[in-house]
């Protein structure tokens, strides 16, 4: 019997060596049913607690220290992008993601994970033809259809709003 080693690029820049056995567990594992209710609810209750936290943020912010809601809203926003940069560096994000499921990805946590985990692929790259290039190599289809989706229901709202 021939066993065949593959290798898998890592994002911290070292190999994995993967033999028939190692490949045929994957395989067999991601066959598995997931449990979609539990994962569902999972989802649902990270992401309230998110939102409950995010909350109590732009409450400290508006009520307490008496900004602006517009300055609340903005600074509660940037605490979560940078709480997520920094889990995504080191390597934690990921772990939270797989018993948080969609509960942090769906906000603008998983934005700024899809940003910061391109920008690490890249970084061997250089700062222009690495990071700069490969930071938005996720979101930029997102970003591009959105704009463009913006655009047509924006043409349609004032096509409407004239008759």
């Amino acid at each position: 019997m021939y066993v065949f080693l593959f290798l898998y690029h890592t994002i911290f820049g070292d190999f994995m060596i993967l033999n028939n056995q190692k490949i045929k567990d994957k395989v067999k594992n991601n066959g598995q049913e997931k449990h979609k209710i539990k994962n569902f609810f999972l989802a649902f209750l990270f992401g309230g607690l998110f939102g409950i936290v995010g909350q109590a943020i732009f409450y400290i912010f508006n009520l307490i220290i008496n900004l602006n809601e517009d300055l609340a809203t903005i600074l509660t926003s940037i605490i979560f992008v940078s709480i997520a940069f920094i889990m995504t560096c080191f390597g934690i994000f990921d772990k939270f993601a797989q018993i948080a499921h969609a509960g942090i990805l769906i906000p603008i946590t998983g934005f700024a994970n899809s940003i910061t985990a391109s920008a690490l692929e890249g970084k061997a790259e250089g700062m222009i033809y690495g990071i700069g290039s490969k930071m938005f190599s996720l979101v930029g289809s997102v970003c591009t259809y959105g704009i463009v989706s913006a655009i047509i229901l924006g043409i349609i709202y004032f096509i409407v709003g004239l008759f």
